[in-house]
């Protein structure tokens, strides 16, 4: 069998292996696919006058690289048969006789050496295709086993390294497990931490949102700083009631990037447990705060404030406006869930917090929309008027739309029942016709008849 010389082949398998964390079976196909692009474009720059190939002319090529003699040869599976129409694809019976195939029958399948007689010209238009296909191919590799290396891994928290900066995103290193090579992650602007010092070969712990996919530039990794599930795998690290499923993380609100610079990062997180023996707060702050000291140092400062989970929405939302204190939650309309939350004037800015911030993650971490009131000033009978009057409002606009939901439906079903006799009747009118025809018909018999 005839062999294009690859001199180095062994080599560059090696060294791409070895630079791109690519097995040596991953390289091998990615250059077997580049040369036969190569093979492809040759066919095509010898046969002009076929001027079009269909899309799987080629299906039936393949190239097997020798690496001990540093080379590769085209092969072609083809089909055995009578009389020859397309030799890419087909055989004479008495051509594989003659070549010592004695056993062959019609309809089997050989695999023949193709390689081109001018294996200079094409040598080098391989290589010239092999060089652009390559590189692109490699990529496809490389990026198919990130993929299949971290798609396990979407929410969880990975250790990573600052490798470089692009625009205003950071280009992490990040790792699947120990003894597993590095591979690039990106952590955008918004996902970053305003306190974070991300210098050259700093370490952070990250959290993964996304493995991309496609083919799309740059990494596919998509890490945050920024995420709640960062806090809480923190937490469930440094908690061993947590892992341990004694105290459960009910829910978490976060603001990492607060709108204004004003105002710095801060995170509620209200936890529960069923054991009546375990404080759930005091478990996840620790003796003298030592184990949510060490949440706070790895988010670079960040406030966190653990309340206590209810059942009852108005002692939650009393504890998620810790650290202001509570005189009243009044749950106005449970339905919208509008609450008003009655505080004494002393404790009106600890509540509402800096910009706002302290009853903004209360509410998204209750889901209730938190009003807060003076107490001293509150007029507990004009609210009370106003709410009542908004649901009979509202109560009066379901009723009309409801009316509107039912005549609609009865005017649906006259048009139901229209359709109905329509079709009806023209069956009869068919019917009719029909019998008009037969009538003729019968008359016409009975003349011949007569005849």
């Amino acid at each position: 069998m005839s062999m294009i010389e690859l001199q180095g082949l062994k080599e560059l398998i090696e060294s791409i292996s070895r630079e791109r964390n690519l097995p040596r079976s991953a390289v091998q196909a990615a250059i077997r696919e580049a040369l036969l692009k190569g093979y492809e474009r040759y066919r095509r720059a010898q046969n002009m006058e076929r001027r079009q190939f269909d899309e799987d002319y080629f299906d039936n090529f393949d190239v097997q690289l020798d690496i001990e003699d540093q080379g590769f040869r085209v092969v072609a599976t083809k089909t055995i048969v009578e009389q020859v129409v397309n030799s890419d694809h087909e055989i004479s019976l008495e051509q594989v006789k003659d070549m010592g195939g004695e056993g062959a029958e019609l309809g089997q399948e050989v695999i023949l050496d193709v390689t081109p007689d001018k294996k200079e010209e094409f040598g080098r238009m391989a290589a010239m295709q092999t060089k652009q296909v390559l590189a692109q191919k490699l990529r496809d590799q490389q990026r198919q086993m990130v993929q299949e290396e971290f798609q396990d891994l979407e929410s969880s928290v990975l250790q990573a390294r600052v490798l470089r900066f692009e625009r205003q995103s950071v280009i992490l290193a990040v790792s699947s497990g120990f003894g597993q090579p590095e591979v690039e992650a990106e952590l955008p602007k918004r996902e970053q931490l305003p306190n974070d010092n991300y210098r050259a070969n700093a370490t952070f712990k990250v959290y993964l949102k996304k493995v991309s996919q496609g083919q799309q530039r740059g990494p596919q990794l998509l890490v945050s700083r920024a995420d709640a599930g960062l806090v809480v795998y923190l937490f469930a690290n440094e908690v061993p009631e947590i892992e341990d499923e004694v105290v459960r993380i009910v829910a978490v609100a976060r603001e990492a990037n607060p709108p204004s610079r004003y105002v710095g990062p801060r995170t509620k997180i209200a936890v529960d447990t069923l054991d009546r023996d375990v404080d759930p707060v005091g478990a996840c702050i620790g003796a003298r705060g030592s184990r949510i000291q060490v949440v706070v140092n790895e988010l670079r400062g960040e406030k966190i404030d653990v309340i206590r989970w209810s059942p009852d929405p108005a002692t939650y939302i009393a504890n998620a406006l810790s650290p202001a204190r509570v005189d009243e939650v009044r749950l106005m309309d449970p339905e919208t869930r509008q609450t008003h939350v009655l505080v004494a004037e002393d404790q009106l800015s600890l509540a509402i917090g800096k910009e706002g911030q302290n009853v903004r993650l209360a509410a998204r971490l209750t889901g209730w929309k938190i009003d807060i009131k003076d107490k001293a000033k509150y007029d507990r009978e004009g609210e009370d008027t106003k709410f009542a009057a908004a649901r009979a409002k509202a109560a009066e606009e379901a009723a009309r739309l409801e009316a509107l939901e039912d005549e609609y439906d009865e005017e649906y079903e006259e048009d139901e029942e229209y359709d109905e006799k329509m079709a009806l009747g023209r069956d009869f009118e068919d019917l009719d016709e029909d019998l008009e025809e037969l009538d003729e018909l019968d008359s016409d018999r009975e003349e011949d008849v007569r005849r």
